[in-house]
Formats: structure tokens, sequence, C-alpha cells
């Protein structure tokens, strides 16, 4: 049956305006084109700027004439459907259209748009297992989740120490027969058998590190299978009273941690932790709390999987649990360039702390990676083929060197920009989601202002948090990851003092932003002193010195 097509008629009628300029009486007549191809208010706008400006009529005519046009498109548009619809009736009476095609066709719109009759959506594998994991881990079982999750991380831990053990090896035999053969360079042997050597030596590694890659892959992908596959089944035995085994599955797990104590982890505690913690409170009738903590570490202690025998680790780990699928997450901001991998600076650290535990809820690193690149490819496109209906904008010499960089590198990112990587909680002791914010050099820089592209995704970071249920958020207080010469006292004041205004600027813009709780962390290599006054300024930028409640944990 071939569907009927409703031709369109097209009309050209005469738009006619008159006004007075002086003594003069002027008339204005245009041909406009029926029915409108836009909405009534944009074909009103584009047509009576054009109209202003090609017959170069005096503004202060410029509100009749809007009028004037608003009222004859909307006159005459409606003329035209109420005459389409007498024409289709007459259509109707005659025969020409079959009344069960046409009865069939407004049916299968009319289910096709009406909510009611629209069809349920199929269960998704993910959602139902973050609502079972959800029920479990606020029941009795979550101290044998946690604890099964440990014993997979132990069984992570032993291979990555034995792939480190084989690469150490390697390298140690690689050297030592480099070290031979330059000892016989320019006797038996020549530059061209040094270059031999060195490239098998490469060759070599690059085998190990791929045949070790290949199988942590193969054991994070059956541990993921196999934990899921058990939560299901203990959400089951869960739903059965009758189950008298359920007790003894439970409780079969803490049997199996015996472990040797984190040397890493207790030279992490014997490290002298400096933080000041307040409590602010906001707002004359509704007050709202906002909890503030100024940390001196590093951003991937938030990050690394610590043994259950450290101080509070088991803690910290079922507390971020619990708010996992929930409307409390908690949010780490990551300084990086506009590459979008892990192959190097901090991406390549954070890399390597998310290989050392199996993610059980979301997609690996490298595969968020593949989406966001596709996501980033999509959005330059988008803003090429905009900026291409703009006129020429001229360009400073920095900005030309950046803009011609990423017509060469249409996937790379721009500063400024923020991606959102999901990963779960097993190796991120403290938070859900990692905020990945694009810089550039420029905030080494001491000239930075509130508009820098850095300060703006900040600020699109918190406004982020706030819509999307991220009450904690973890910030590197002067926007850089590393420390250098030139980054002096002055400068560590005014960078804070900056990022500061930029969080309370938030506030203003919404009282109930975040609910809240600011973690501003700066580097080990901050010197006490440096620590203290940056303390000390907080607040005083926030001006809450009559509700301010201080706590100090040094």
């Amino acid at each position: 049956m071939k569907k009927s097509k409703v031709k369109v008629s097209s009309s050209e009628k005469e738009f006619t305006f008159e006004f007075r300029a002086g003594r003069q009486r002027c008339v204005l007549r245009v041909p406009l084109q029926f029915p409108a191809r836009s909405p009534v208010h944009e074909e009103v706008r584009d047509l009576h700027g054009r109209l202003m400006l090609l017959h170069r009529m005096p503004c202060f005519v410029e509100e009749d004439l809007k009028n004037a046009l608003t009222s004859f498109i909307q006159r005459e548009t409606l003329e035209d459907y109420e005459r389409e619809a007498e024409e289709a009736l007459q259509r109707l009476t005659t025969g020409e259209v079959d009344i069960d095609m046409l009865a069939n066709t407004w049916a299968k719109a009319y289910s096709e748009t009406t909510l009611e009759h629209a069809r349920p959506e199929e269960p998704s594998w993910d959602e139902d297992f973050a609502n079972v994991y959800h029920e479990l881990i606020h029941s009795p079982a979550s101290d044998t989740l946690l604890n099964l999750e440990h014993n997979y991380f132990l069984s992570i831990s032993e291979l990555i120490s034995e792939r480190d053990m084989e690469l150490k090896k390697l390298q140690e035999r690689s050297a030592a027969e480099m070290d031979s053969v330059m000892q016989e360079l320019g006797k038996s042997l020549s530059d061209q058998d040094v270059n031999a050597v060195a490239s098998q030596h490469f060759d070599a590694q690059q085998v190990l590190e791929n045949k070790w890659a290949n199988e942590l892959k193969q054991v994070t992908a059956i541990q993921k299978q196999e934990y899921q596959e058990w939560v299901i089944k203990l959400h089951q035995d869960l739903q059965n009273p009758n189950n008298s085994t359920i007790n003894e599955e439970i409780k079969v797990m803490p049997s199996q941690l015996t472990e040797p104590p984190d040397p890493g982890a207790r030279l992490f505690e014997e490290q002298r932790q400096l933080e000041e913690s307040f409590t602010i409170h906001l707002g004359a009738q509704l007050k709202t709390m906002h909890n503030l903590r100024l940390v001196r570490a590093d951003v991937l202690d938030f990050c690394k999987h610590r043994r259950h025998g450290s101080s509070g680790v088991k803690l910290r780990r079922l507390q971020t649990a619990l708010s996992l699928y929930s409307t409390s997450l908690c949010g780490l901001v990551l300084l990086v360039d506009n590459r979008v991998n892990s192959y190097s600076g901090i991406k390549r650290d954070f890399a390597t702390v998310s290989k050392e535990c199996t993610d059980f809820h979301f997609l690996l690193l490298e595969e968020q990676l593949e989406v966001v690149q596709q996501v980033v490819l999509y959005a330059r496109a988008q803003r090429s083929s905009k900026q291409r209906d703009q006129p020429e904008v001229p360009r400073n010499g920095g900005n030309e060197d950046k803009a011609k960089n990423l017509e060469r590198n249409p996937s790379n990112i721009l500063p400024g920009w923020l991606l959102f990587l999901l990963f779960a909680f097993l190796f991120l002791n403290y938070v859900h989601v990692v905020f990945h914010l694009c810089v550039d050099d420029n905030v080494r820089s001491g000239n930075i202002t509130a508009r820098d592209p850095a300060i703006m995704g900040l600020r699109n970071i918190l406004k982020v948090c706030c819509t999307h249920d991220i009450t904690t958020i973890t910030v590197p207080l002067l926007l850089v990851h590393d420390m250098s010469e030139e980054m002096t006292i002055p400068w560590c004041l005014k960078r804070a003092e900056l990022v500061f205004k930029c969080v309370k600027g938030e506030w203003s813009w919404d009282g109930n932003l975040l609910g809240s709780y600011h973690t501003f962390f700066v580097k080990q290599s901050i010197s006490e002193e440096m620590f203290y006054q940056l303390s000390n300024m907080l607040p005083q930028i926030f001006r809450v010195s009559s509700t301010l409640t201080l706590t100090s944990k040094r």
C-alpha cells in the first residue's frame, strides 16, 4: 500500500505597511512566501531585521513594523491552514482518500507519540545489577561483598608483582647485554650492531608487556563475570527465607583474608598529614551548611586502594560503597592535557592505579576513553560547522597556533573542556566520578583571571555537581599537580584566592549547591608555613568568622 503524500501548496502574498515620515506618506510593499518555513516568531524576527536593513526604515517605526508583520503572518498562515483543511475534507467527502487507510495512519501516529501506549522499557542488565548491589550493600552481606572484592584485589596485586618482577629481570639482562656490546663498540661491533641489539631488547620488552596486559585483561574479565553472577545469586538466595545455607555463604569470605601488611600504607600513615576543616552556614533565613577541608596530599592518594590492614581503609571503602548508587556521589578534579589518552603525565599514573583492581560496575578506562574520543570528534565537527557560518574573527598569535594544532589533531580537546569518567569504588577509595579538566601551560603563569578557561571549566564542574547529585568534590587548590620554582608564596596565595572566590561565586549562583563538601588539596611538597597561610586565607575569603567552626587535624 502506497503512502499518500500531502502536497503543501505555496503561495505568494503581498505585505503592505504604511507610515508617515514628517509630512510624507510612505508605503512599503514586500512579497512574502507562504506557508512560513520556520516558526512564526523566528520568521518575524528574521524578516523584521532584513526589512529594516534593506529598505533603510527609520528607527521610530521599528516596533510598529514588527507588530504589523506579526499580525500579517499569523493571519495569512491561519487562512492557509483553514484552506488546506477545507480541501482535505472535500477530498474525504468525494472519496479521493481511503478512510480506512487514514484511520490506520492516525491510530499509528497516536500510539507512537502517546506515553500511555508506549512500550515498556526492556530491563537493562546494568540497571538490574545496580539495584541488586545497592540492596545488598545495605544489608548484612555488605562485609562479605567488601571481602570478596578485596580478595580479587589481592589476586590482581600478585599478578602485577609477578609482571613487575619479570620486567625488572628483563631490563637488567638487557642492560648487562648492552654494556657488554658497548665495550666491543669500535672493535668487533659497529653502530649497526648496537642498534640491532637495542631493537631486539625493545621488541622483547613489548612482547612481554603485551603478554601480561592480555593476561590481566582476561583475569579482570573473569573476575567481573564471577562477581556479578555471585552477587545475583546471593540476592536470589536472600529472597528465599527457607534457604538455610545463606548464613554460611555470607560468612565464608572473611576467613580467606590472610594477607601481609602493606608497607606502602604504613609509610603513607607515618607521613605528617596536614588538614584544616571548616563548617560554614550561609543564608539569612534558610541557612545552608557547607563543609570545607584543606588537605596536604597527592591527588592519587584519593584513588589508591590499600589493604584492609591499614587503619580506617575498610570503613572508607564501605562508606563509598554505600553511596555508589545514591544521590550523594563524590567527585575528583584531575588536571590533564588536551590529548584524550592515558599515555603521559598524571593520566598515565591514574591509569596505572585503575589497573590495580577490577572494576565490577563500569567500563574500563580505555573503553571510556574510546567513547570520549568519539564524542570529542562529534563536538569538534559541530563546532567547526558553526564557526564556518560565522564571520571571521581576527586571532592573536597564541590562539592561531592553538587553532592550527586543533585542526591537525581533531581528537584533541580545548582548555576548559571537561570529561566525565565513571568508576566504581573498588580502587577509588574516596570518589565515584573523575572530572578530567583540560588545562594548558597558562595555568602556571601568575596572571590568569576569572575568565580563564581553567576557571570557567571549574565553574562548569561545580554546576554539573549541583545538577547530578555530586555532593562532595575534591579540587586541586592551585590548579596544578606539580610545583615549580616560579610558584612562590605570593603566587600560591593569589591562585588560592582566585579558586576560593570561584567556589564562593558558584554558591551565590545556587544557594543549595552541592549541599556541600569541598576538599581543597595541595601537594605534599608545600611547606607547613605555606599550608597555614592558605588555611588562614579561607575564612577571610568567605567572610564567615562569626559562624565558623574550625577543627584542626595535624
